[in-house]
């Protein structure tokens, strides 16, 4: 039998992934060499159409050494989510070609699983200022500290002197986790280490939350208008932007509009602020931004927690506070912010999504706008809608978890075939403007460290346990820092922008919240993973045109992985070796001649040693 149907290649299926509104898309498929299969049709479904089916009948193209080849070719005119198989005649009726392992066809009676095919704007461009970088990702009260806050501007605040304290983890007297332990860390602070970001080769920094709020991590908004005063003013915001936007540096800000906090001057429950919040009277100008089921005790709050209510992000008065004209979006944007990542993209509606698009564009064309989506964002389903996030004029980009879980399952565990399958889906799935744009992180203010989870395998969830258990025994920290290095060189280099977490590149550990979002190590960083982060940013940072190269997979074995990326006549590839012993590989033709910009490749016995990263530069004579 021949191979009848393999998506990803461009012999069955051009282009690869995703096309634009209006381009022609082209199908092949091979039919064996007999009178059992005949007269094969391509069948469409639109996702948000599943009973009518669109039926295309494809032609007789020419006949092959085992198999008759068949085509049809199909355009769209609307940017829409689709699904495909295809069906086969047969003297006993028809058979369907659907998608198998590797999404490659298979013949079955039935119509699933199908392939996924998805058509976006043709008009909508991503930013291009994140180029060759690196996203550095700063939780704020944890990086740097210049000075220590005053500790009157919020009394109720527990502020910890020595920087090298662990976070506090254990309940109150109440039983409650109140995150109300503070480092200090600032714009100031950030701004001394501007120098420090540029020599990790950084192009945009991304700040977890920076307006007032009554948590250290500041997720439970109190005024989108102001910074929190621990952090600073406006006037160091955007000294910070100006500065760091001298060294080629952008700052993007962290939006958290699916809900705001209790404590806040918006509702104002705890009676802290001189406004009339919506929790103290359905008079209050903000009452209808929050859905109550009893005023004003029982309300609509985010997964649960009291101190979180929701907004309804469709209230016309929220959005105005939001996009209007010098609204929450055009402030920050003005004052130096160059985009924002969406906190829990998923649950803000469509239309909320567009607004705020449209309004980051006409303030600022340039800027990002980079949902937080966990799960694949090509086909994402959320809370009964089918969101359409990457089709254009929506998000430009995801944060992206697939491959971070893909990379760390891999150097942990091995399994070449998983970690293939999911790099791929996400390529296959996502249009290649998004993909130059993914913030490829291994670590997040939401996860473990990474090189926790590379050291120790153990994870129990018991706070307490979690902290005696931070420091990370030797004799397993030198494998972690080993395998974390092979990790940093995958998210460096597969497709889209690495994302460091501050503090991976220094060897901070932890498991989840609080222990995560421990301090910089200032003065005892781990000068083998830092220095390693340094050079694959200068790398990285050298190849200028690597933010659009093309992604080529060479082998993924379950102990080495190789892949290149490549753009006209350059060309670079990164082989991977995560096991404990040297492995022999066949190193592609191109790169025989090739400059070694990392690691050591015995080319005579086409060696890679252990727990080894190579980086090779092809020699542009031999393409």
């Amino acid at each position: 039998m021949p191979l009848m149907f393999d998506s990803r290649s461009l012999k069955h299926k051009k282009p690869f992934g995703p096309a634009s509104v209006g381009q022609e898309i082209e199908f092949n498929i091979f039919l064996p060499h007999t009178p059992a299969y005949y007269a094969p049709s391509l069948v469409i479904y639109h996702a948000d159409n599943w009973d009518a089916p669109h039926v295309y009948g494809m032609d007789f193209i020419k006949s092959e050494e085992d198999s008759n080849c068949y085509r049809c070719t199909v355009l769209f005119e609307h940017p829409s989510l689709m699904f495909y198989h295809f069906s086969i005649c047969t003297p006993n009726g028809n058979i369907n070609l659907v998608n198998g392992e590797n999404n490659i066809g298979y013949l079955s009676n039935d119509i699933n699983p199908m392939w996924q095919l998805s058509v976006y704007e043709k008009e909508y461009e991503t930013p291009q200022f994140l180029g060759s970088g690196v996203f550095y990702q700063i939780f704020p009260d944890r990086f740097n500290r210049s000075k220590m806050p005053d500790p009157n501007i919020f009394p109720d605040r527990k502020i910890h002197e020595n920087w090298t304290d662990m976070p506090d983890y254990l309940p109150n007297e109440q039983g409650e986790i109140t995150n109300s332990d503070y480092f200090g860390g600032n714009l100031e602070g950030i701004i001394e280490k501007l120098d420090y970001l540029q020599s990790l080769s950084v192009s945009c920094i991304y700040l977890n939350p920076i307006f007032e709020a009554h948590s250290n991590h500041r997720y439970n908004t109190a005024n989108y208008m102001k910074i929190d005063p621990f952090i600073g003013d406006e006037e160091d915001f955007k000294l910070l932007c100006s500065l760091a936007d001298e060294r080629g540096i952008k700052v993007i800000l962290d939006g958290v509009f699916s809900h705001t906090g209790d404590d806040s001057v918006y509702f104002n429950r705890k009676g802290r602020y001189d406004t009339l919040g919506a929790y103290q009277s359905r008079d209050s100008q903000y009452y209808s931004w929050y859905s109550f089921e009893e005023f004003p005790d029982k309300y609509k709050c985010w997964w649960g927690f009291k101190t979180l209510p929701e907004v309804n992000e469709s209230n016309e008065s929220y959005r105005e506070y939001i996009f209007g004209k010098d609204g929450v979006i055009e402030h920050w944007l003005k004052l130096g912010a160059h985009g924002f990542r969406l906190d829990v993209a998923d649950e803000l509606p469509d239309s909320f999504l567009d607004m705020l698009t449209q309004k980051v564009k006409s303030v600022k064309p340039d800027a990002i706008v980079i949902g937080e989506v966990w799960e694949d964002a090509s086909n994402k389903v959320s809370y009964g809608i089918r969101r359409r996030y990457l089709l254009g004029k929506q998000l430009d980009s995801v944060m992206n978890y697939p491959f971070k879980n893909a990379i760390l399952r891999y150097i942990s565990d091995g399994v070449g075939s998983d970690f293939y399958e999911t790099v791929m889906t996400v390529l296959e799935n996502y249009p290649k403007h998004v993909r130059d744009n993914l913030m490829n992180s291994i670590s997040t203010h939401d996860t473990e460290r990474a090189l926790t989870l590379l050291s120790t395998f153990e994870n129990v969830n018991d706070r307490r346990w979690q902290a005696d258990h931070h420091n990370i025994p030797p004799e397993l920290l030198q494998t972690g820092i080993k395998r974390l290095k092979l990790a940093m060189a995958l998210q460096y280099f597969l497709p889209g922008v690495p994302c460091i977490y501050y503090g991976d590149e220094a060897g901070l550990a932890g498991y989840r919240d609080p222990f995560n979002r421990c301090t910089y190590p200032w003065g005892y960083e781990n000068g083998e993973i830092l220095e390693f982060v340094r050079e694959l940013g200068k790398i990285r940072h050298d190849l200028t045109w690597i933010a659009h190269a093309e992604f080529t997979p060479v082998m993924f074995w379950n102990n080495v992985c190789m892949f290149i990326r490549e753009l006209g006549d350059d060309a670079v590839l990164l082989a991977v070796n995560r096991s404990s012993e040297p492995v022999r590989i066949d190193m592609p033709d191109k790169f025989n001649r090739g400059t070694v910009l990392m690691g050591v490749y015995n080319r005579h016995e086409k060696i890679i040693e252990p727990y080894s990263a190579v980086i090779i530069h092809s020699d542009t004579q031999t393409i």
